[in-house]
């Protein structure tokens, strides 16, 4: 009696694989759209765009802005100036330390 209620089980639980429309195969070229899916999906993506260009443009975000500080902002702002300058002779050998 077990075997028969797990038999039936399986089978309960296969039948909605089953029934799914045609899964395509590797290799297996699209079936051709029709006319109406065509312009249904030539409606979607003009409803895309749309949809994009209402969005606003928005100013760039600086996740670590409150972290750094305002003084941060106003230093990075300067332009950087070298702290030393090197000579233009190059070393020879290796310094002892």
């Amino acid at each position: 009696m077990l075997k028969i209620a797990v038999a039936v089980m399986l089978a309960l639980i296969a039948a909605p694989a089953l029934a799914q429309d045609h899964v395509q195969q590797y290799g297996e070229q699209p079936k051709e759209k029709t006319e109406s899916q065509k312009a249904d999906d030539a409606r979607a993506e003009r409803a895309y765009q749309r949809s994009l260009s209402n969005v606003p443009d928005q100013k760039p975000v600086d996740p670590w802005g409150a972290a750094r500080g305002d003084d941060a902002l106003k230093k990075s702002a300067a332009p950087a100036k070298p702290a030393v300058k090197h000579s233009s002779k190059a070393k020879s050998g290796s310094t002892a330390n």
